[in-house]
């Protein structure tokens, strides 16, 4: 056993490598959210480069979410500016858990991580730096529950 113990160590390794080099993905970061909790106010922002104006994209948005959440959903307004000032405002809801209670998002123990598609097949038109901000919209002044936002963007083959 102790024989195969090195050879075990370099097959996992070579798994980790092999799956964190994924080509499609352009942008991908997380902001955590203060234990205190999500105030309505608080906006959750990402600066993101962007340097290929003719790849379609897929955009995502990812809630960590604690299962002690109060609610199946969250509901988000997203602001989008691109660097020549043109801005997309949306509310988009996700949901988080299905009509019998269970969490949708993938994780054990008491944290889970929803992947939605914001916007599929997208055209980034202008090189530069676009501004992308979240804010919750539920009717609490302080959602608590959510552990952190992200924001993803890939490149579709």
């Amino acid at each position: 056993m102790k024989q195969n113990l090195p050879l075990f160590f370099i097959v996992i390794f070579a798994g980790i490598i092999l799956t964190s080099c994924d080509k499609t993905v352009v942008f991908d970061k997380y902001r955590a959210i203060p234990e205190t909790g999500w105030h309505k106010d608080s906006l959750v922002v990402f600066n993101i480069p962007v340097e290929d104006t003719l790849q379609n994209h897929n955009l995502l948005i990812n809630i960590r979410n604690e299962t002690s959440y109060n609610y199946s959903n969250i509901w988000l307004f997203v602001e989008i500016l691109q660097p020549n000032g043109e801005m997309l405002k949306d509310t988009f809801e996700i949901a988080l858990a299905n009509p019998s209670g269970e969490w949708l998002g993938e994780g054990i123990g008491g944290l889970k991580t929803r992947e939605t598609i914001f916007r599929r097949n997208v055209k980034l038109p202008v090189s530069g730096k676009y501004t992308v901000k979240i804010q919750h919209g539920m009717r609490q002044d302080v959602l608590k529950g959510i552990h952190d936002v992200g924001f993803r963007i890939e490149k579709i083959n």
